[in-house]
């Protein structure tokens, strides 16, 4: 099974709890830093990439995008977008002509990516020239360290995220091979940038204070 297709089984257990807002102290931090990065968005068309339940879709037409194309492999994700164009497809070949975004948003999918460089050529290819990429991702260091993002499905079951390591390093040369440059980089830690207090975390600022959690990127093509 690819990291595809078990990170869509584990977000068809997620959907019903899966509300369109940040709902955990991990996703505030990271909604936080993206909306602090990405650029004006006002009269853009814009792909919300892997949009889940369009927690992003919402805050594009807040910002006043002209338009939000939002896709997502997963149907009980897609089913709760209310707020903007729908698309079920796969994010590793996006059903669109090239050159007919102003903006692509990508909230913590990139893992999911079963090739990390044809994910980002074909993000390029539907970026207008001087469009933004903008995403984030759970860290490649957490992962190595033993983190994962995990959750209780409606049978109160924990559920793992399947998840594919692609180190920065990787994600830059990926880039760089499709004809986008980075702009800015952010990484997002444990007891540093993360400090909200929940159940637990004095226990998780322990044990692993310092631990990049949150990858954060905008890039130009």
């Amino acid at each position: 099974m690819s990291a595809l297709e078990g990170a869509l089984k584990a977000y068809e257990r997620w959907a019903p709890l899966y509300p369109p807002v940040a709902h955990n102290p991990l996703m505030r931090i990271e909604q936080h830093s993206m909306l602090e990065v990405w650029p004006n968005m006002e009269g853009r068309r814009v792909l919300d990439l892997a949009c889940g339940s369009g927690r992003y879709s919402k805050l594009l037409l807040e910002a006043h995008a002209a338009q939000v194309v939002a896709l997502d492999f997963c149907v009980p994700m897609l089913d709760q977008v209310t707020t903007a164009d729908r698309v079920r497809a796969s994010m590793m070949q996006l059903p669109f002509q090239p050159e007919v975004f102003d903006a692509v948003v990508c909230g913590l999918a990139v893992g999911h990516a079963t090739d990390i460089q044809q994910w980002m050529r074909e993000v390029a290819r539907v970026l207008r020239p001087s469009g933004s990429l903008v995403y984030s991702d759970f860290h490649s260091e957490a992962i190595r360290v033993g983190m994962t993002r995990s959750f209780k499905d409606s049978a109160n079951e924990t559920v793992t995220v399947p998840h594919r390591v692609y180190d920065l390093d990787c994600q830059r040369d990926a880039m760089s091979a499709a004809g986008l440059t980075i702009e800015t980089v952010r990484e997002l830690r444990v007891g540093i940038e993360l400090t909200e207090a929940f159940s637990g975390s004095e226990k998780l600022y322990r044990d692993w204070h310092g631990v990049p959690l949150v990858l954060v990127v905008r890039a130009r093509k």
